[in-house]
């Protein structure tokens, strides 16, 4: 399951992945970011997935890029900060950051809240 809800005072999109998340979770969670005209066109994302099996494969990963690179192009800017806690967990996403590079889109893995917010003030 994905949670997202808009922090009015830190101007945050602070999402939270918990328990099994499949490619249609994520597609979805991406979708309705795409199709939020509400939010600053640079958006900063908090994906906390502490509490989060991913349940997609490395190939899914190509679809999750594709739906990023759509939602895009609706945004100046995301900045997206996920905080993870498993191997298995940091071996996608580490994957993910490196096929997701783009000049829009800017994407690091943290172990902490703490640290994902200082790199998130940096933008």
């Amino acid at each position: 399951m994905v949670i997202s809800k808009f922090n009015e005072q830190t101007k945050i999109l602070e999402s939270h992945f918990k328990n099994n998340i499949h490619l249609k979770d994520v597609l979805d969670y991406i979708i309705a970011t795409k199709e939020n005209t509400s939010y600053p066109r640079t958006l900063k994302i908090l994906t906390n997935a502490k509490h989060a099996s991913f349940k997609f494969s490395f190939n899914d990963l190509n679809a999750i890029i594709s739906e990023n690179n759509k939602s895009l192009e609706k945004y100046d800017a995301i900045i997206d900060a996920i905080i993870i806690d498993s191997p298995e967990t940091a071996a996608l996403t580490v994957l993910y950051q490196e096929l997701a590079k783009n000049k829009k889109y800017h994407f690091d893995v943290f172990s902490t809240e703490e640290a994902a917010l200082i790199w998130l003030e940096t933008f």
